[in-house]
C-alpha cells in the first residue's frame, strides 16, 4: 500500500489506487485522534465534501470513523465548496475540519483536506502530525472501534448541517448584491461541474450558468479555471454579448475570469485587480502577502501604496498562517486563490467572482478596460506556466542541476536567486523564472514573468530543455 503523504494542500491520490476507503479510515482515525485533544474537542469538527465520484461515500467513511471514537461530528447534507466548510467551522466553535476533495485535479483523483478552528487551511506542524499517525494505523484497530453510520447518526453523534445555505447567507452580507444587480451585468458562471454549483445563481438570480449539474467525471474536462480549460466560455461570453465570465474549479476556492471580449483574465491580474479595489476604492489598508509563484504586479503596486510585502513559498497553509497572526489585506498565490480582508483566511473562488462582480459596478467599468487600467499604470506582465509530468528520479534530476546554479538562460544573464520554494531566478534586463516541483502531482512546474511573449517564450523553451 503507498504511503499517505500530505502535499501542498492536503493528501491527494487515485482513486482505487492509493485513495481507498481502508485508506480514508487511517486518515480519518489519525484525524480524530489529533482533533480530540483540541482545546474544542466538544464541539466536534465539520465534514464536507465535492462532486466527484464517490465523495460523499468517502465522507461518510470519514464521518463515521471519527464518529466512532466519540468526537462530534456536523456533516454536510450535501456536496459544498471548500470555503463553506471553512467558513462554518468556526461558526460552529468547532475544533476543524476535513473536506473529501481533490480540488482542480483531473477526476480519477480525490483528497483529504484538514482545516483549522479558524476557518483556513489547517497548520503545518499539525497536518504533519496526522500524516504520521496515518501511516502507522491498521485496519485491524479501525474495525475495533468502527460502528454503523446509521446508529451513530440515531444517536447524534453525527448530525447533518445545510453548510451551503450558511455559506450562501455569508456572501449575502459580504457583497454588495444590490450594485451588481442595479448594474445590469450579464454574468456567466461556469461552475465547471464543481461544487460551486448553483451559488451564484442564488444570489444573482439573472447569471446565466454552464456545466451546473452533477457529472462526477467533469465531462471529461480538468476542473481548473485556466485558460487551457476554459474555451467555451471564452467562446460563451462574447458570442451571448455577457459582460464577464468567471469560473471555479473542482471545490470552488479559485477562481477564473474572462472579459467582455472572451479574453482570459489570469490570476495574476485578478490579484492586482483586487489589491487596487481594496485599497483605492474600499479603503483598506494591511500588509500584502504573495506566494512566490506570483508575479511582480503586487510588489509594484505595494510599494507604491506603500504596504508592507511578504513573499512566502507555494501553498495557501503559508499564506493564512500570516493571515491569522497579522493585519493582511490580501493573500494568494498564482493559481487563483486569494484571500481578502474580511473574509475567511481561505481561498474562495465564488468570493472572489463576486467582488469582482462588485468591482466592475462600483467603477462602472467592464473588466477589459479595468485590466488596461491596470497595465497602463504598472507596465506589461506577460505570465506563463508549463506543467511538465515526470517521474520522482527525474524532478530530482532537474532540482539538482538548478541547485549548482544558472549564469544565464537563453543569453539573459541571471542577477539573483530566490530558493524559498525551488529555484526562482531574477534576470539583469527584467522578469524572471521558477522552477518548482509540484507537492500535489507528479509534476515540474516551470513559471516565466518578463515584459514581452517573445522573451518568456525563449526561457521557457530553453529552461524544459533542461
Amino acid at each position: 500500500m503507498a504511503r499517505i503523504k500530505f502535499g501542498t494542500d492536503g493528501w491527494r491520490g487515485i482513486m482505487a489506487m492509493d485513495y481507498t476507503f481502508d485508506n480514508v479510515s487511517k486518515v480519518a482515525l489519525a484525524t480524530a485522534k489529533f482533533y480530540k485533544r483540541h482545546k474544542k474537542a466538544k464541539n466536534g469538527i465539520l465534514i464536507g465534501y465535492d462532486t466527484r465520484f464517490q465523495s460523499q461515500e468517502f465522507a461518510e467513511r470519514a464521518a463515521q470513523v471519527i464518529a466512532s471514537t466519540g468526537l462530534r461530528v456536523i456533516l454536510s447534507d450535501g456536496y459544498c465548496p471548500t470555503p463553506a466548510l471553512s467558513l462554518a467551522i468556526p461558526k460552529f466553535d468547532a475544533a476543524g475540519g476535513v473536506v473529501i476533495t481533490a480540488s482542480h485535479n483531473p477526476a480519477r483523483y480525490n483528497g483529504f483536506k484538514l482545516k483549522a478552528d479558524f476557518g483556513g487551511p489547517e497548520e503545518i506542524e499539525y497536518v504533519a502530525r496526522v500524516e504520521k499517525d496515518a501511516n502507522k494505523i491498521s485496519q485491524k484497530s479501525i474495525d475495533a472501534i468502527r460502528k454503523g453510520f446509521d446508529d451513530l447518526t440515531r444517536k447524534g453523534v453525527i448530525k447533518k448541517e445545510n453548510l451551503r445555505q450558511i455559506y450562501i447567507d455569508d456572501l449575502r452580507k459580504k457583497i454588495d448584491i444590490s450594485a451588481i444587480k442595479n448594474a445590469r451585468l450579464r454574468i456567466v458562471h461556469d461552475a465547471m461541474y464543481g461544487a460551486g454549483q448553483g451559488v451564484l445563481k442564488r444570489l444573482i438570480e439573472d447569471a446565466t450558468v454552464i456545466h451546473d449539474e452533477f457529472n462526477p467525471s467533469f465531462g471529461g474536462e480538468h476542473p481548473e479555471p485556466i485558460a487551457m480549460h476554459l474555451g467555451e466560455l471564452m467562446k460563451f461570453v462574447p458570442q451571448g454579448d455577457y459582460n464577464v465570465g468567471l469560473a471555479t474549479d473542482g471545490d470552488a476556492d479559485r477562481i477564473g475570469a474572462v472579459d467582455e471580449n472572451g479574453n482570459f483574465v489570469g490570476p495574476q491580474e485578478v490579484y492586482a485587480l483586487l489589491l487596487k479595489y481594496y485599497y483605492e476604492i474600499k479603503g483598506l489598508r494591511g500588509e500584502v502577502v504573495k506566494t512566490v509563484s506570483v508575479g511582480d504586479m503586487p510588489d509594484i503596486l505595494a510599494k507604491k501604496y506603500r504596504l508592507t510585502l511578504t513573499e512566502l513559498p507555494v501553498g495557501f497553509k503559508h499564506v493564512a498562517a500570516v493571515m491569522i497572526s497579522r493585519d493582511v489585506l490580501i493573500g494568494g498565490e498564482e493559481s487563483g486563490g486569494v484571500g481578502l480582508k474580511g473574509h475567511i483566511p481561505e481561498r474562495d473562488g465564488l468570493f472572489l467572482g463576486l467582488t469582482i462582480c462588485e468591482m466592475m459596478a462600483k467603477r462602472s467599468k467592464s473588466l477589459g478596460s479595468l485590466v488596461k487600467e491596470l497595465f497602463d499604470q504598472v507596465g506589461p506582465h506577460i505570465y506563463r506556466r508549463i506543467d511538465v509530468r515526470t517521474t520522482e528520479q527525474h524532478k530530482r534530476k532537474v532540482l539538482g542541476k538548478l541547485k549548482k546554479g544558472l549564469k544565464e538562460v537563453a543569453g539573459h544573464k541571471i542577477d539573483h536567486v530566490l530558493k524559498i520554494d525551488g529555484y526562482k531566478f531574477f534576470f539583469s534586463d527584467g522578469g524572471w523564472m521558477l522552477v518548482r516541483a509540484s507537492g500535489t502531482e507528479p509534476l515540474v512546474r516551470y513559471y516565466c514573468e518578463a515584459e514581452s511573449k517573445e522573451k518568456v517564450d525563449e526561457i521557457l523553451e530553453a529552461i524544459t530543455r533542461l
